[in-house]
């Protein structure tokens, strides 16, 4: 009878672990923060959401110079830790001019590049956690 309840006890405790890691996995796919907020675009302008991350890249779509809530998908270029550690702030603006930093972020379901300059941490979790939990539902996407 113990050999009976054990194994099915083992077998759980497995599937548990292995959905635990799942879902974990499912949430840390980029460094950084969760969510950007839009910054230093003026209030007649937009933030282009770019195919690939260079300036010269076709356009997908644009996001308000208030917009909120672009969920991180990972960013490349820019300066390493030991540049930024090591070298003058002449020497950091020439790398940061040859090697600009890009973020792929998802807006309202357009995902691309953006150019990092204009995108810093969320000051609303809250209302980002909302909309991705409504953008979820099924109900939602009719």
């Amino acid at each position: 009878m113990i050999k009976a309840i054990t194994k099915p006890a083992i077998l759980a405790v497995t599937a548990l672990g292995l959905c635990s890691a799942f879902i974990n996995l499912a949430y840390a796919t980029a460094d950084g923060p969760d969510y950007y907020d839009v910054r230093l675009v003026e209030k007649h302008d937009v933030l282009n959401i770019r195919e690939e991350p260079v300036y010269s890249a076709k356009k997908l779509g644009e996001i308000p110079y208030d917009g909120i809530c672009l969920q991180n998908r990972g960013c490349v270029g820019g300066v390493t830790y030991q540049e930024f550690s090591t070298l003058s702030d002449a020497e950091l603006a020439v790398i940061r001019k040859q090697r600009p930093r890009w973020c792929k972020v998802n807006y309202q379901g357009t995902e691309g590049w953006v150019a990092a300059k204009y995108v810093m941490e969320t000051q609303h979790y809250a209302a980002c956690d909302k909309r991705e939990l409504i953008h979820d539902l099924p109900s939602a996407n009719k």
